[in-house]
């Protein structure tokens, strides 16, 4: 079964987004695996709260990264 996790900052994607990126990742893995993989394509889309994640070192939050939905 194809898997994708996607890892996302909380509010940053509004709904019509996050089936953007199952439909657009499944679609990845049917190019991929041919027609078979659509119906055990499994896509993941997780919010991270707010301050929850961090790269080199720094927290990272929703507003140090000038970001809102549909940004």
């Amino acid at each position: 079964m194809p898997f994708a996790n996607f890892k996302v900052p909380a509010g940053s994607l509004d709904d019509r987004r996050k089936q953007e990126i199952v439909t657009r990742a499944t679609e990845l893995f049917v190019d991929v695996y041919g027609e078979r993989a659509r119906a055990t394509t499994l896509v993941l889309v997780e919010e991270v709260t707010d301050g929850g994640w961090g790269i080199g070192g720094h927290v990272l939050t929703l507003a140090a990264l000038g970001g809102s939905p549909e940004d």
